[in-house]
């Protein structure tokens, strides 16, 4: 199967990044964290990629591009015949990526239509955003999405908490201090998506169109919409803190995606 990630997007409330690059390309460690996500597939067993490009897009493809240059030891010979000599491997070297300049301006919806095309008559694919993570199965949700024989099945996450969650007795004590809570009573889209391919007919040729309106309205108005719930790790990097959050978890060994 195919993994489709949408990586077009602004970013406006990481403007603090994204206004060099575009957010999957602001990196957890020294890699971007749609690296992190595309590592995450591989795990499973899914390694060809259709990256669905837009805002600065030419910096996504710079990286592909000079993948080798950005993750091996280098010899050059610069005399009149020259040559390259890359020396280490990488992990990755079974990957293929397809780069589909979608639109700068460009609404979800309209991103995932336009790769119909590398998408094979009638088979399934993945897809996902470009800037979350977590420790979902990906094979289990695709299991799942068989049994339901829905078009479409997303992962139903608990939102990760923004601020600090504190416990507060009636004197004041705090007894409970927890940096990232997850919200129990609630879940939302996570992405981590399972499709069938009919979902390319919920997808009209239209620019402006998010997928996550009229397109999922109407899914659920044809009761096509399954969710797999997962109750583990999820975490958006749609703020600069939480980048600096995930950031940390890297850093300290303590990222709970890391499956690979």
């Amino acid at each position: 199967m195919k993994v489709v990630i949408l990586c077009g997007g602004k970013g406006t409330r990481l403007r603090e990044e994204t206004e060099f690059r575009p957010k999957p390309m602001v990196p957890i460690g020294n890699r971007p964290v749609v690296w992190h996500i595309m590592k995450t597939y591989a795990h499973y067993g899914y390694n060809d990629f259709i990256l669905c490009i837009g805002y600065k897009g030419d910096i996504i493809k710079e990286y592909f591009r000079n993948y080798l240059w950005n993750t091996c030891d280098t010899t050059l010979s610069l005399g009149r015949n020259p040559s390259v000599e890359f020396h280490t491997s990488h992990e990755e070297e079974d990957w293929t990526v397809t780069l589909a300049d979608t639109g700068e301006e460009s609404m979800t919806a309209y991103r995932v239509k336009q790769i119909q095309k590398y998408i094979p008559q009638g088979e399934s694919f993945l897809m996902t955003y470009g800037d979350g993570l977590a420790t979902i199965d990906i094979n289990a949700s695709i299991a799942e999405h068989r049994i339901a024989k829905k078009t479409c099945t997303i992962s139903a996450v608990h939102p990760a908490g923004r601020f600090g969650s504190l416990r507060i007795e009636d004197d004041g004590k705090i007894h409970v201090f927890s940096e990232k809570p997850q919200f129990e009573d609630a879940f939302v889209n996570g992405g981590y998506m399972v499709c069938d391919y009919r979902l390319f007919d919920y997808l009209p040729n239209d620019p402006n169109m998010m997928l996550e309106r009229q397109p999922m309205d109407n899914l659920v108005r044809d009761s096509q919409l399954h969710a797999f719930k997962h109750e583990g790790f999820w975490q958006p990097m749609d703020t600069y803190q939480e980048s600096q959050y995930l950031n940390k978890l890297w850093a300290e060994g303590n990222a709970p995606w890391k499956v690979w």
